[in-house]
């Protein structure tokens, strides 16, 4: 029996090359913010539908690594320990800094870990990164709904990693932080939604086929 060979990668947004969506990444936004993508081995391997390798190419000034523990990762510490910058992690709390009211306290640049995982895995990882443990904690209110179709998401609120950090540039430029135009912030979903729809699509289509299968070898018996 014939083995189907594996698809190829894009090793931009890492989906199949049949699906890739970089066409639909407009001139990467630059920030004064740092933004750095900590993302679970686990959404690492979801070619098809993760939002942090979408999130990373879509921010000039935006780093991605790979991980659960980063105690001991030497460029996270490096960032760190840069005196540059002063550091904040995006985690909803009750003691976080609400970026809609509340200003971010220091003069320095911020640099903004965001975590690209689910809601036990991202609990997991700031539990065991002892070096992200005191960071001061960031979050935003919204009413918004997610547009992750293909994806059921915990509750009505919760927002796709890059979901997330567009409601972050939204705020940060609210603060006067960053100055993005507005034409940019409405096209950083643009290849989100792009993958959603093809998904949607696939996902249709691979239901007619379901359907239409069994009926044909009914009509032939």
């Amino acid at each position: 029996m014939q083995i189907e060979s594996q698809r190829e990668i894009c090793y931009k947004c890492y989906r199949p090359k049949s699906s890739c969506i970089c066409e639909h990444l407009i001139n990467p936004i630059k920030t004064n913010t740092k933004f750095v993508i900590l993302m679970h081995p686990k959404e690492f391997r979801k070619t098809k539908n993760g939002t942090g390798h979408m999130t990373n190419n879509s921010l000039e000034n935006c780093e991605l690594h790979v991980g659960i523990d980063f105690s001991n990762h030497k460029r996270v510490n490096e960032l760190l320990n840069d005196k540059n910058y002063e550091a904040y992690v995006l985690y909803p709390d009750t003691n976080s800094i609400k970026l809609n009211t509340q200003k971010l306290p220091s003069e320095k640049k911020a640099l903004i870990f965001i975590i690209d995982s689910t809601w036990p895995c991202s609990k997991k990882m700031l539990r065991l990164s002892k070096n992200l443990q005191n960071l001061k904690k960031i979050s935003f209110e919204h009413d918004k709904s997610s547009q992750f179709k293909i994806k059921t998401q915990p509750n009505q609120y919760c927002l796709s990693t890059i979901e997330s950090t567009l409601c972050v540039l939204e705020q940060l430029n609210n603060q006067n932080i960053e100055d993005i135009s507005k034409s940019s912030l409405e096209l950083f979903l643009k290849p989100f939604e792009e993958m959603v729809e093809y998904q949607v699509k696939c996902a249709i289509d691979e239901n007619n086929i379901r359907f239409k299968v069994p009926y044909k070898k009914f009509v032939n018996l």
